[in-house]
């Protein structure tokens, strides 16, 4: 039996109806999303009476990655995605590598599935380890970089997993926020059974707009996926999103912000380590737009926090954490500098 796990606590959940509070706990990026997309979207408004037509959407993503269209869906987020990869694809033995974002197991276990857990350690830096992952397993899914760890594991020992018989679903809902996209596999056509998964969410600011994609190495488990989506899954303004946000200027503002994030993140891990290890132990290596770290009662810890105007997300809810990890998000150094003199005051001691 699992240890229990609220896998449907999001950091959403974290700052809902308080909107005094500085948001550190959702993963989106600031001041997104941007005037030019706004105004795209504002424009969309005006077909909204024609059903929508996910083609050129669809081919521009495809070109995106240099793949062609039948091997990618337009999804409702990364969320749905996850739905239709527990509904339509076998699967008897599946496995997700935690920690890591909770929705694919709760996706799976609503589906009917028996999931298995393999748990990346703290001690070998939540690095993973292909060889816990077990034989049998024919459907496996890990976070490339990793939510909440913020691990970035290499391309070619996530691939390692790969093998004839197995899905191997990589969320990498967090690699355009890695400048260069290093340990991409997104369309990578040699990894048997690959299935990747985007979200324009974080990035480009469009929580609300529910907008994501699949790409996988074999068209037909595009096609299973597809078969599993209702009518119409993506709105015609997500459509919109994903067409213009693939083009080289949206490409190209994007990795422009990588580099920021980079930035920005190094000043926030240097202003922890500051405060002790022995009060703030940072988990090392970080290269999405969040940390993870360990500190003495930590849920004391995030409730003062909200006392000053600060939220965080709570680890506890992440299989293979427990109540003494949160999760910072990277903001601008400005907002970050006034966190860190708040979080000093609410660390014990």
């Amino acid at each position: 039996m699992h240890f229990p796990h609220d896998l449907r606590h999001h950091g959403d959940a974290e700052v809902r109806g308080a909107a005094r509070l500085t948001d550190l706990a959702v993963n989106v990026r600031s001041d997104t999303p941007p005037k030019w997309l706004r105004e795209r979207l504002a424009a969309s408004l005006a077909t909204l009476a024609a059903y929508p037509d996910g083609r050129a959407a669809r081919a521009a993503v495809a070109a995106r990655h240099g793949l062609p269209a039948e091997r990618v869906l337009l999804t409702a987020g990364a969320a749905e995605a996850f739905v239709l990869i527990a509904r339509a694809l076998p699967a008897r033995h599946p496995v997700v590598v935690h920690p890591q974002f909770t929705e694919p197991e709760a996706a799976l276990r609503d589906a009917g599935h028996d999931v298995g857990r393999v748990l990346l350690r703290e001690a070998d830096g939540f690095r993973l380890d292909v060889a816990a992952v077990p034989d049998e397993a024919d459907l496996v899914v890990i976070g490339n970089p990793t939510n909440p760890t913020s691990v970035l594991h290499p391309a070619g020992l996530v691939a390692r997993l790969a093998r004839p018989g197995r899905t191997l679903v990589v969320d990498e809902a967090f690699m355009d926020a890695v400048p260069g996209e290093p340990e991409a596999l997104v369309g990578r056509g040699d990894v048997p059974g690959l299935v990747v998964l985007r979200s324009l969410t974080k990035t480009w600011g469009l929580a609300g707009l529910r907008v994501g994609y699949v790409t996988a190495s074999d068209p037909a488990t595009i096609a299973a996926l597809e078969r599993a989506q209702p009518l119409w899954p993506v709105s015609t303004p997500a459509l919109v999103a994903a067409q213009a946000t693939a083009t080289p200027e949206a490409l190209a503002e994007a990795a422009r912000a990588a580099v920021r994030t980079d930035a920005d993140r190094e000043h926030l891990v240097t202003g922890l380590r500051g405060l002790g290890r022995d009060r703030v132990r940072v988990v090392e290596g970080a290269r999405a737009p969040f940390v993870l770290v360990r500190t003495v009662d930590a849920m004391a810890v995030r409730a003062r926090l909200r006392a000053r105007g600060f939220a965080v997300r709570r680890g506890d809810t992440f299989p293979g954490l427990g109540e003494d990890w949160l999760r910072i998000a990277v903001r601008d150094t400005g907002t970050t500098t006034r966190f860190l003199t708040e979080l000093e005051a609410a660390l014990p001691g």
